[in-house]
């Protein structure tokens, strides 16, 4: 398994992965330095991740190798399919997975999603429109939906 760190508006943020494909993206709260060289089979990511940061994609499209349960895995895929710049509530996220009874579960696996911002987790809000829990911290994750949903200037005229 490689692992690269890259700077991040963010924080510094881990990426681990092999041939396989993307298995983590994690941003650290811990100190840590970006690395000087990115293994090869972590510098798509890396480089679709600065592209991120930067305003130039919305989407990503690298191998993806997570690790969870077939549940897990499930919900991480709704994920996916959350358009970029939009939310969703753990309550439709659970009505969309077919059990309205699971939000408990599914924001159980929401919370467990190992590739931080790829498999767009940040998305899922409370059904009033707040910021619930964020392994991140609500700080990034208020950063993260500002990110994809600026505010639009207003015209004076």
């Amino acid at each position: 398994m490689q692992q690269a760190h890259i700077k991040t508006p963010l924080g510094i943020t881990l990426i681990e992965g092999d041939a396989n494909g993307i298995s983590k993206i994690w941003v650290l709260n811990e100190d840590a330095q970006p690395s000087t060289e990115i293994p090869d089979e972590l510098q798509e990511a890396a480089n679709q991740m600065q592209e991120y940061f930067e305003g130039k994609r919305n989407s990503f499209n690298f191998k993806l190798n997570p690790s969870g349960t077939d549940f897990q895995k499930k919900v991480w895929n709704a994920l996916l399919e959350i358009p970029y710049g939009r939310t969703i509530s753990y309550h439709e996220l659970s009505v969309k997975l077919g059990d309205v009874k699971a939000i408990r579960a599914v924001a159980s696996a929401n919370g467990k999603n190992p590739l931080w911002i790829v498999v767009p987790c940040h998305r899922v809000i409370g059904a009033d429109g707040s910021l619930t829990g964020y392994a991140g911290g609500l700080w990034r994750k208020k950063w993260l939906l500002e990110h994809e949903n600026p505010p639009v200037q207003q015209s004076l005229f």
